[in-house]
């Protein structure tokens, strides 16, 4: 019983994965026709210059990132509110916290002692709150935002989709180029909240989401392993 149950998320995710890459190549093929028609976008002057730069500097840094801090956190700052258990709202929690603790880490530390540090800190963090937090504002918190899943499923992914104009720009803007570059952060967060609600529990939106980074792959492969 559980191994078929398995089986059917696994199916549903793989699904959800093949129509999130199908929603990518119809706006990139949209978007070719636009620049096409439209020269005088500069798309050009909008480049993600500082995962340009990792990439170049510290390829398998860049892959541990993508592949499992990225997902990792960046799910727990925004799928844990739709729908969330109790230790998915702790989870939360401590994702902003991580994203706070972080910049006031010297970026001269080496990174695994960095991100080794940062995630000792997470789990004694969780637990901290699992004790301070009242059970009770724990389960009414859940609860409110279990009632409305769908307005926060669609808010999160507006909003992880913005995030992400950081990748392009030092401090937030907003121009009709950088809505075109989000909108395939709207999308993958989309079908993120979509399997979490599906297929019930965080491990599926962090899994889809690391094969959606995985992609990357494809591109710093002959980087990792130059002929």
């Amino acid at each position: 019983m559980l191994k078929n149950k398995l089986t059917i998320k696994i199916q549903n995710l793989l699904r959800n994965y093949g129509w999130m890459l199908g929603c990518y190549f119809v706006f990139f093929v949209a978007l070719g026709i636009l620049k096409a028609g439209f020269p005088e976008f500069e798309f050009e002057r909008y480049q993600q210059t500082d995962l340009i730069r990792l990439l170049e500097e510290n390829p398998w840094k860049f892959v541990l990132m993508a592949i499992i801090f990225a997902p990792l956190i960046e799910e727990g700052m925004f799928r844990t509110l739709i729908k969330p258990s109790q230790n998915e709202l702790l989870f939360f929690l401590c994702s902003w916290i991580f994203v706070g603790v972080i910049s006031f880490i010297p970026a001269d530390v080496f990174w695994i002692i960095k991100y080794g540090f940062l995630i000792l800190f997470m789990i004694l963090t969780f637990l901290f709150l699992k004790e301070f937090i009242p059970q009770k504002w724990q389960s009414k918190s859940c609860f409110f935002l279990g009632r409305h899943y769908k307005f926060i499923w669609i808010l999160t992914s507006v909003i992880f989709g913005m995030v992400h104009i950081f990748n392009y720009v030092e401090g937030f803007q907003l121009d009709f180029l950088l809505i075109l570059l989000i909108i395939p952060r709207i999308i993958a967060g989309f079908f993120f909240g979509k399997i979490k609600i599906e297929n019930q529990g965080l491990f599926w939106p962090i899994t889809m989401h690391a094969m959606n980074n995985a992609i990357v792959l494809f591109v710093i492969f002959p980087k990792l392993f130059p002929i």
